[in-house]
């Protein structure tokens, strides 16, 4: 042991004597030279660690003998003076400081030369670069920042919102609630206001009642109320006057009694037809204009509309009536608008449109119901009386089944003639066969209706025989251009035959049986009855008596020819000369029997 010990100290020795000195020499220039580019990076501790770890793994390899100690030696000597020196350097630098190194720091020219190599300016350089990419890591930082701040004022504004909406929705939950109440309430105050309504219609009804019983004390007094005071004073006033001739007070009286607001019906009328003569309608227009617009009876609304024009009057008539359907002095008002006296002809239309609203308007006449829109009970009774008059007179106009056109067919053997009757005058006739297709116009004929003032239209169209069975449908115009229908009328061939000779046999009877015709004695002739057989089941006759033991046998019914006799078919037969007298009776197709008819041979 003691001679590996002795022989490792004499080859160290050997070794140091041989390299320590360029070794040592070499380590210190690779520390000087670390120091010297130490701006660029910490290369003295490169050194260092690069040289002691060579070390440790040649002294390590020279242990186990993997290498000749005396191969390995000088390497070992220069690796570990290369760590001690390096080691040294760095220690010293990071003592002192220094970031361009420990010679820079003492030898200014050495710093000159860093300068001059460019040593110094690439760590400026990166030193700026750092600098620069630390400027952006501070402005993406505050851009973060700043974002951050932003999604946090989002929130809290979000936040904000929601807590508003969160007031918003109790509010509103809130506002249902009192509206519910407040309809509660509403409907409450509905059925009070229903109730003082009614108590209102009710006292305006007793207050002219009091009115009327009042006027008709007045009216039976006569002369004028020196200071009038009351409704019924200034309305008498305005009768008074206005029978005078004195327009002026009358219609003073008249603008006092409305500013009363009396829904009553008849001072209003009386007083548009006073405003009429003085103003003319345009005048009386303005007036109860301006009277309708500050009132609230209906009274005064429903005179002032009648100032108006034709239609347009019609037309508010009826928009009134819509909006106050039991406003009863409306309809008598209504069914003049229809009336012979408006109109100077009436068309049945216009007759059933009075009609219906005369009716109407006496029905309210039940339990006193029109006494309440009257303030002169006359004029209330003289509205009835027309009333009665005209429905009298209108008849049975509303009965739907009365008043429809009808149709004649009328059979030749060239077809058939359909000859229409109308309920009223028309200005243009139209048909068609079947219950769809096109109307086809009759025309008009060279003749003028009297009753129109215009071309007849012609009331009749033909039809070939071999028309079948179907409905006939028929239309026309009235003498206001209205179109009236259609109306479908049934149509069949065979009782239409049946009944045109039924109608003919019966009118003409006299015709039936004809002694000795043209001079042949002895001979007795039938001809008309055989002609219109086609309406005839049997015919039994008697002669000198009314026994009516024998028939005549017809032919059957030519529907093709109707009216033919047979060639072989004699329409007589012989009689001896004490026959006096002939009974004839005919059993009808439909079923009925004419009676027994006598002839009397001359």
């Amino acid at each position: 042991m003691s001679e590996i010990a002795t022989g490792t100290t004499s080859l160290l020795r050997a070794s140091l004597s041989r390299t320590g000195k360029w070794a040592a020499s070499f380590a210190f220039v690779s520390g000087a030279v670390g120091d010297v580019l130490n701006p660029l990076g910490p290369f003295a501790a490169y050194i260092a660690l690069g040289a002691a770890v060579a070390a440790l793994i040649i002294a390590i390899a020279m242990v186990l003998r993997l290498v000749l100690a005396a191969k390995a030696m000088p390497a070992l000597i220069f690796a570990t003076s290369a760590a001690a020196i390096a080691g040294g350097v760095y220690g010293i630098q990071q003592q002192t400081n220094s970031q361009n190194g420990v010679i820079a720091s003492l030898v200014p020219a050495v710093a000159e030369l860093q300068q001059s190599l460019g040593i110094v300016s690439q760590k400026v350089a990166k030193i700026e670069k750092t600098v620069t990419e630390t400027q952006k890591t501070v402005e993406a930082v505050k851009k973060s920042t700043d974002t951050m701040a932003k999604t946090t004022e989002e929130i809290a504004l979000t936040q904000t919102r929601q807590t508003q909406q969160g007031t918003e929705t109790q509010k509103t939950v809130e506002a249902v609630k009192q509206t519910t109440d407040s309809l509660a309430a509403g409907q409450e105050q509905q059925q009070a206001q229903a109730e003082k309504l009614q108590a209102t219609t009710e006292q305006i009804a007793a207050s002219i009642d009091t009115i009327a019983k009042g006027f008709a004390q007045l009216s039976a007094q006569g002369g004028t109320i020196a200071d009038p005071k009351r409704p019924d004073e200034f309305y008498h006033n305005a009768r008074v006057y206005e029978l005078a001739g004195d327009m002026l007070n009358a219609r003073r009286s008249y603008l006092a009694f409305a500013g009363f607001d009396v829904d009553a019906i008849d001072p209003y009328t009386r007083f548009a037809t006073l405003l009429r003569v003085q103003d003319g309608k345009a005048g009386a227009r303005e007036v109860l204009g301006s009277l309708a617009e500050k009132a609230k009876a209906p009274s005064i609304k429903l005179v002032h509309l009648l100032q108006f024009d034709d239609v347009q009057r019609l037309d508010k008539l009826n928009a009134f009536i819509a909006a106050n359907p039991d406003y009863a002095p409306a309809y008598f008002l209504l069914a003049q608008e229809f009336s012979e006296d408006r109109l100077g002809s009436q068309t049945l239309a216009d007759k059933r449109s009075e009609a219906t609203a005369l009716t109407k308007f006496v029905s309210y006449e039940k339990d006193g119901g029109l006494l309440k829109y009257f303030v002169d009970q006359t004029q209330l009774a003289d509205w009835l009386d027309r009333s009665r008059a005209r429905l009298t007179a209108l008849g049975d106009v509303l009965d739907p089944s009365r008043f429809v056109p009808t149709l004649t067919p009328t059979r030749s053997n060239a077809g058939w003639s359909m000859t229409i009757s109308l309920p009223e005058p028309a200005t243009a006739i139209s048909w068609r066969l079947g219950a769809n297709g096109p109307f086809t116009d009759t025309g008009l004929i060279a003749v003028n209706d009297q009753r129109t003032g215009k071309p007849m239209p012609n009331p009749s169209f033909e039809l070939p025989d071999s028309t079948a069975a179907t409905n006939i449908g028929i239309k026309y115009l009235d003498i206001r251009g209205r179109e009236t229908g259609p109306f479908d009328i049934r149509f069949d061939p065979d009782s239409a035959l049946q009944q045109g000779n039924k109608q003919i046999l019966d009118q003409f009877w006299t015709s039936w049986i004809a002694f000795d015709a043209g001079g042949n004695r002895g001979l007795v002739y039938f001809t008309q009855m055989l002609s219109f057989r086609c309406a005839i089941r049997q015919v039994h006759y008697s002669l000198n008596g009314t026994e009516l033991d024998k028939e005549i046998k017809m032919p059957p019914c030519d529907a093709k020819d109707p009216y033919a006799i047979p060639s072989d078919y004699q329409p007589y037969f012989k009689v001896k000369d004490d026959v006096k007298s002939m009974a004839v009776q005919v059993t009808y197709t439909d079923g009925t029997k004419s009676p027994v008819r006598e002839y009397k041979r001359q």
